[in-house]
Parts: structure tokens; sequence; C-alpha cells
């Protein structure tokens, strides 16, 4: 997708009726001075501090605790030794990037290479059981060098020769990046070369000598989300005082950047500008060679997601009337006639998908020929391949019933390369010739854990409103229908994100072999049945989300899958605070709680780090009408004394420069306050991802399977009266 006004990539007491939420302004709030209603009323702000002395002393001291009961356990260094097998493991599939040249870029990490490897080989040899890779750089090697903790992010090279660079480098994972100038021809960063500070924000080649780039450039440069307000060309040779402006959006705004659109040979068509004035509603400007910028005719809620043989293709988020008087409806996929397009914005449009009730696109791409489109029904995929002028389809022979996706793609001819998996399927790598119809396999994993006697079932819960909510269970099939089963329920809910059926290692071998029971819930907020499903669950609407969530939890046991005592959940960032909602709201249904880097005090959301830009999704707590709907489920004000509560596991990271850590240091010490017993770990590095290298990655899988096992395996403590 080369643009979208959503940022979903940076990126989520008493239950609520859906008739209340329906009538949300009239929602009570919080008595005044009740805990956390105010600055006044929150004790413990000090630990938004995120290295402050004592807030470190304090994470230090969770971190001793934690690490000793859980790493304690006789059974952690088994878990542990299997996590750091499967995540260091040398037969996972490298995932392939086409180059211009038709060669194969890869990034890679293992146990000798825990950092990573920016490496490239021929497609032919790519397709060998041992392709011949070398190696562009050694991102282990430059950090040894030059005494950092680079994480890898990324580079983009300019085309059609894409010799040279812009490499993007973490300091410990954040998602601030440090930009360099990479040759690589010569594999090395060019000497005074572009070289641009740690920031959030992009850098866009225009030609070798110069870059449109959106940066921190200080002091009233960030909007109120953090992101950069504002881009400048930037040529050779200028410092970033130099730069010239070329596009400024506004404070309230979340993030503005810049992109080209070029066709299959590498030569720009159009140069844009995107203004996120919102998570979700944004604008796009045509930036002209005179340096002026034209809006362009596109619905707020929209993303343009390829240029294919000059046809510019567009998905609506909303139903939205064009300049040439057709009406499009929200979902659809359209495309113009880019030249056309641009000199009279009244030019028609044609309709290239129309989705369905229970379908969703899940991804775009282009060859140099054709458009590649992952189509799900149901939570489903396949694959088709569109002719750009007629739209008409035809799909790949690929595997049914499972999870596609669309990967990169050839700008030489019409290959691209298709990942197909499910739970009990491990990947397989195709590549597909979308211009002949075929694919073949050219990578596939071996099984990481024993499938035998498993079986995938797909069942639906009611929601509180009446809404059919689908779920996946993943299972022996010979477990016993009597409740005991330890089951792990999984959910995200927010931000179109979709949960499709994947093939997880770590999840086979740590849990399910042993007997556990997964599960995966496609609530409301998601995307798996487009834009529609996900904005159902929006705004004053987010409990609806909630309820869907609690609604699965309710069917599970009331088939005797599993029981309140066998019962756990986890989620991270929007997951995070899915649980933090699951747990003040139903907390009789649950027995653990696995909460990774979660959102939690949602009355602060805002004013925490990239917090702002995400009020297009739950609301603005300074405005009392929309504060009202928040408080109602926010998890930090909801936490109370007398309740049911499981010992929970809360873990974040001090890196993230995403979800502020604060969220779940406030969370873990509420609960401790009240009395509950809590298992709190933080990582000192690793961003948002929360796993700066693949050690540290297979240590916190290890802590949140070691805390379900004695949570749901070993012998429960009655259920609450």
């Amino acid at each position: 997708m080369i643009r979208t006004a959503a940022l979903a990539a940076l990126f989520a007491s008493t239950a609520l009726s859906s008739a209340a939420m329906a009538q949300s302004p009239t929602t009570p709030t919080s008595a005044p001075g009740a805990f956390a209603s105010s600055d006044a009323t929150d004790p413990y702000l000090w630990l938004e501090e995120i290295d402050g002395e004592r807030a470190m002393a304090w994470v230090e001291q969770h971190n001793d605790h934690s690490l000793g009961v859980l790493r304690g356990d006789p059974r952690f260094e088994a878990l542990h030794q299997q996590a750091l097998e499967i995540v260091q493991s040398r037969d996972r599939i490298p995932a392939p990037g086409f180059n211009r040249d038709g060669t194969i870029d890869n990034f890679w990490q293992d146990a000798e290479h825990v950092r990573g490897l920016w490496r490239t080989t021929t497609l032919d040899s790519y397709g060998e059981a041992e392709p011949q890779w070398e190696t562009v750089l050694d991102i282990d090697a430059l950090s040894t060098a030059e005494g950092k903790n680079w994480v890898w992010k990324g580079a983009s090279c300019l085309p059609p020769e894409e010799t040279r660079c812009l490499v993007n480098l973490s300091d410990g994972g954040k998602d601030a990046v440090t930009v360099r100038e990479f040759d690589r021809a010569t594999k090395t960063f060019v000497a005074d070369g572009f070289t641009l500070p740690e920031s959030k924000g992009d850098a866009t080649w225009i030609d070798r000598d110069t870059l449109l780039i959106s940066r921190d450039f200080g002091p009233g440069s960030l909007t109120s989300s953090g992101y950069p307000m504002i881009v400048k060309q930037l040529k050779r040779g200028q410092t970033l005082d130099q730069a010239t402006t070329v596009f400024t959006g506004q404070p309230t705004d979340v993030s503005v950047s810049a992109y080209t659109l070029r066709d299959a040979d590498g030569v720009i068509q159009a140069t844009l500008i995107n203004r996120g004035v919102s998570f979700y509603e944004g604008e796009t400007h045509l930036l002209g060679a005179d340096g002026v910028t034209t809006k362009l005719a596109l619905p707020a809620k929209s993303s343009i997601n390829a240029l294919v043989r000059g046809q510019l293709v567009v998905t609506t988020d909303q139903d939205w009337t064009a300049p040439s008087g057709q009406d499009w409806k929200t979902g659809d996929v359209i495309a113009w006639d880019l030249a056309r397009w641009l000199a009279d914005p009244a030019t028609p449009a044609q309709l290239v998908i129309r989705p369905g009730e229970r379908e969703a696109v899940e991804g775009i791409s282009s060859t140099r020929n054709k458009l590649v489109v992952a189509l799900y029904e149901n939570v489903r995929g396949s694959v088709y391949v569109y002719e750009p002028g007629d739209w008409s389809r035809s799909r790949l022979d690929l595997p049914q019933n499972v999870t596609v996706g669309v990967g990169s793609a050839s700008e030489r001819d019409d290959r691209v390369f298709v990942s197909v998996a499910g739970y009990l399927n491990p990947s397989s790598l195709y590549l597909a010739d979308a211009a002949a119809g075929s694919a073949e396999v050219v990578k596939s994993l071996p099984a990481k854990f024993d499938a035998t006697g498993m079986v995938v079932e797909q069942f639906e819960a009611t929601s509180a409103d009446g809404t059919r909510i689908p779920y996946f269970v993943v299972h022996k099939g010979d477990m016993p229908m009597d409740g005991s089963n330890p089951t792990l329920l999984y959910g995200y809910g927010g931000f179109q994100s979709s949960l499709l059926p994947g093939y997880s290692p770590t999840v086979g071998k740590l849990w399910l072999e042993r007997g556990g029971v997964y599960v995966i819930a496609n609530t409301r907020g998601g995307g798996e049945f487009g834009p529609r499903w996900h904005q159902a669950a929006l705004q004053q609407n987010r409990q609806r989300a909630h309820e869907d969530f609690q609604a699965v939890a309710q069917d599970l046991i009331a088939r005797d899958i599993t029981s309140q005592p066998r019962l756990g959940v986890m989620g991270g960032s929007q997951g995070g605070l899915f649980m933090g909602a699951m747990l003040t709201q139903r907390p009789d249904l649950i027995n653990a709680a696995v909460i990774q880097v979660p959102l939690f005090d949602m009355l602060r959301f805002h004013k925490l780090l990239a917090g702002a830009s995400w009020m297009a999704e739950y609301g603005n707590p300074d405005v009392a009408e929309e504060r009202a709907w928040i408080e109602a489920y926010s998890p930090y004000q909801r936490l109370e004394a007398g309740q049911p509560y499981p010992e929970v596991f809360i873990h974040t990271s001090t890196k993230d420069d995403r979800v502020h850590p604060g969220h779940a240091r406030k969370a873990a010490a509420r609960l401790e306050d009240l009395g509950y017993p809590v298992l709190f770990y933080e990582n000192t590095d690793g961003g948002h991802a929360a796993g700066a290298n693949l050690r540290e990655t297979a240590r916190r899988i290890a802590l949140e399977y070691t805390y379900l096992t004695r949570r749901l395996m070993d012998e429960p403590a009655a259920a609450p009266e």
C-alpha cells in the first residue's frame, strides 16, 4: 500500500450494555476527586517519567520480583530453550523483496546475527535450498564498531539503479530513527552523504541529490501527536536549517509526510504530500515542479494502493460522491487514469472491487502489468489478479481456506511472492506469475510443533447487541468437552487490524503441544470484514468491541471448551486495553491475563507520546461528551478493591516511544495499592515490538507461557462465588 490515511502501521468496573453505550453522552463521569479523574488525583504520575530515577528504581524492583518468580519456576528453562530454538532457527523462510534488477533482498536474524544482516541474492539462488547470500550491511558489526544498540528499521533505495539508499537505524527499537545514506555498490556509508538525526518521520528520494523529508526540525515543527508537521526539500550539501519548506500542516494533525508515485520503470509520475488530519482522515496534495501544492479530490478516508499501467488504484473507507457525480460505497476499490484525473478531477473512475458484507480486502499490490489483491471471505483468503482497463479478474491457483498474503512484486515482469499459512499449516511461500495465473512453491517451513490430531474450528458468539462474532479455536481433536481445558483467548479489536489465521511455532510448541487450547476472536474494531466492521466500534461505540470479546469468552464456557479457572486472555497495545476492559468488567470469566505494552489510562492517553494520534479511534478526553464514554471503560480508573481479579502479568518496554510505558507501570502500581498480586516486567530496550533482539524476544515469550502454565495448567484455585 503506497499511502493510507490511517497510521496503523505505527500502531492499538461494571460492564456496560450496548444500550447504555448508545446513550453515551449521558453516561455519568466519576465524581470530583475520584481516583485519577485529574492529575491531582493520580498518585502515580511520577511513573510516567520514563527514565526518572524513582521510576526506574520501581521498575528494577518489580523486574527483580517478577523475574524471580517466573524464571524460578522449574518449567521456565525448558520453555525458554524451546522459544530460543524457534526464534533463532535458521530454517525460517527468508522474507524476499524484489529489487528492480530482479535480485532479491532480505533482512535476516539468527543466533549468530541477533541484530541482523541486510543481504542479497539472485532469484534463481533464492529458490535453492541453500541460497548464496551476499551481505550488504551487518547490523551486529556496525553496532559493535560504533558502540550503539542499533535496530534495523529498513532502507529505501533510489530508483531505477537502486545503488544509493537511505538506511533507517533505531536506538534500541524506538520508532524514531537516524537516517544515513548508504552506497550498495561499495557497501559503505557515503562520506558526507545525507544524514538525518534521530527523529520520527520519513525521507523520500526525488533524485540523487534531492530528498523530501519530514522530521523534527525543532520547536513548533511537530504535531500534538509528536510526529512531523512540516515537509522540506533537502539538497545535497545543505544542512537541515537550509532545507526549503514545501508544506506545513496544522499542530492538531497527526502527521505530514511526502512520497512519490513512480511507474514500473522508476520514473516519477506524481509527487504527493499526505496530510494526516486524524488517524483515519487525511488530505493528499500534489506537489508541482514549481513548488506549488494542490489538494486532490479524494475522500478524507481513503488509501492510495497502487499505480499500475497508468491507473491509480484507491480504496474508499467511506461513502463518497466523486466530482464526476459517481457514488462510491465504503470499502470500494476504484481506479482512475492518473494523467487524465490530474488534469480533470471530474474524470469518471472505474469500479475494481466492491466487497460483500462478510468480505474484506486485506492486501493490494501491483506487478509491472497487473493488480494483485488478497480478498477474504469470512476470514479465509484467496488471491485475485485484475487486468487494468476492464478490471476483469482471475483467481491464482493456491490452497483454499487459509491465510494468504501478497508479498513483494516485481516491476520488471509480473511475478509476485505470495505467502500461505494456517494455524496448523506451516508457512509456504509461492512465486506466482500474475500474467500466466500460475504459482509454484519456492519455500516451505518444516513443522515446528507436533500437530498430529489437532483441528481448527470456527464458531460464532452472539454479542450484547446481537451481532455474530466469529472466532477460531485450535485444539487437540480428542479434548474433553467438560470445561477442563487450559484455554488462551487472544484479541486486539482496533485500528482496522485483522487477526487472520497464521502459523505460530511458539504458540504451537509452548502451548498447543502441551494440551492448551488457542482461541482468536475476530471482534469489531478489527478489519476482518472491511472498514464498516472497524467503524462499528469507534469512539462512542468502543464498548461494542469489549462486549464482543466478552461474548467469545462466555461462548467458550457455554460450549464446555473451558471454564473460568482455565481461561486466560492475552493482547498487546490496543489489545492491552482490551485485556484491561476484560479485567475490570468481567473478571469472573478469567483466571489469567497477559497484558502486553498496553494502553490503560484512557483519560491521559492523548497526552503521552503518540497518543494524540489515536483520538480518531477513541475520542478526546478533553471534550466532556467524549470523556464520558471513555471514562466509562478506562481500565485504570475502573480498578477497584474487592473484585475477583486474577494475578495478571503486565509487561512493557522503556524504549517504547509509541505506547508510553507509564500505562503499564501505573496499572501495576494501582493493582498493588488495592491489594492484588501482580507480575510486572519492563524490558529496558525493544520499542513497541518489545524485543530489540531475538534473545530478548525468546525470554519474553518464555515468561508469558510460564505465567500461563502456572495460572491455567496447574491445579486451579476454586472459582469465585
